[in-house]
């Protein structure tokens, strides 16, 4: 602490990110991250960047990752242009810029009560009221208890950290119970949700729903969690209003190498598809490896699994494997997920030593 600070610095709770171990031999298991490496043709672009251009700024605009955006969404139907596409420094200050310019409303903001827990730090951050809505019994976002008057409502699909899906035609009917006020989908795992089971981006509601902005992040599927990269995607008119608030921001959000590579990492399809098919054939053997262990694992269509063991509370499971040199994620609470834990869908190799590592806690 400090003389110089103001009350409203001591008022702050920030949000706490899952631990970087320093320790190299540790299975890491608690962020999140791919267990895929980013694209050869990412590293190839990356390194091509890297050169005497780097005395240059960036493009504020970010045009060639926009345009490949626009370009991958179309090519899947979707229809999006480059101006319906807003890049950031990560998802984090995407989500920020959109918290400050459309939900300082005269009514709360709805969130889960359970969900991402830089939600409730942005509205302390932007002095913003909100309302926490509980999950329902089976820790599901249930559509109806948001159908009431608010002043925006966000939620990640799937959600974090349970992992849960809420499928598109939900989405859809929220939209279109909820029409002055904006509806932010937060996908930072929907790629690893399967299709037959309703995973389909939102992204292909866009050109139906004025009021609807979808963000997205490179870090999870495409494997740039040390690149930051984030982006929306949504009406122009939303996007235009994010640009404003960037450029009074700061101009250059991202810089020449996370732009080219960015772009690289769209273009390449194929490395993304082998990607995601990984993780989500991993996460079934994971499931039905824990679920063999008498764990009750909620359905994920995540990059992990939420799960807990009826006879171990997940505080003493987190500390045990820790000891064995696996780290997984506990939050703690509330109440209702304390015995819960996040465990990332790792490479085959990382995967068994979770499950060896449990077998002797169990």
């Amino acid at each position: 602490m400090s003389k110089y600070w103001s009350d409203f610095v001591h008022q702050l709770e920030p949000y706490v990110p899952g631990e970087q171990p320093k320790m190299s031999k540790l299975v890491k298991l608690n962020t999140n991250e791919h267990p895929l490496g980013p694209s050869p043709k990412v590293l190839e672009v990356i390194r091509g960047e890297a050169d005497e251009r780097l005395r240059l700024y960036p493009d504020p605009d970010s045009s060639q990752l926009k345009d490949a955006i626009a370009a991958y969404y179309s090519e899947k139907g979707y229809g999006v242009t480059r101006e319906q596409v807003f890049v950031g420094n990560g998802s984090d200050e995407v989500l920020a810029h959109l918290f400050l310019g459309f939900f300082k409303q005269d009514k709360p903001l709805l969130f889960p009560d359970i969900t991402y827990s830089f939600y409730k730090v942005y509205c302390g951050l932007y002095q913003i009221d909100y309302e926490p809505v509980p999950l329902d019994g089976d820790l599901a976002i249930a559509v109806d208890d948001y159908l009431k008057p608010n002043g925006g409502i966000i939620f990640p699909n799937p959600n974090a950290p349970t992992g849960r899906l809420l499928p598109l035609a939900e989405i859809e009917r929220l939209l279109q119970a909820n029409t002055e006020s904006l509806v932010v989908v937060d996908e930072a795992y929907i790629d690893f949700a399967e299709k037959k089971s309703g995973g389909e981006s939102a992204i292909s509601l866009v050109n139906q729903y004025p009021n609807l902005l979808v963000t997205q992040t490179l870090s999870k599927s495409r494997s740039l969690a040390g690149l930051r990269i984030g982006l929306a995607v949504g009406d122009a008119a939303l996007i235009d209003g994010l640009n404003r608030i960037k450029d009074s921001f700061n101009s250059y959000p991202l810089d020449r190498i996370a732009i080219a590579a960015g772009a690289a990492a769209f273009e390449d399809v194929e490395w993304f598809e082998k990607g995601c098919e990984l993780v989500i054939s991993q996460r079934d053997w994971l499931n039905g490896q824990l679920t063999q262990r008498g764990f009750d694992n909620l359905p994920s269509a995540a990059n992990f699994i939420f799960t807990r063991h009826p006879q171990h509370s997940g505080e003493s499971l987190a500390k045990g494997l820790r000891e064995q040199g696996v780290i997984v994620r506990h939050f703690g609470k509330p109440a209702r997920i304390a015995d819960h834990l996040r465990i990332t869908v790792g490479t085959p190799e990382q995967n068994q030593a979770l499950i060896a590592a449990l077998d002797t806690l169990l």
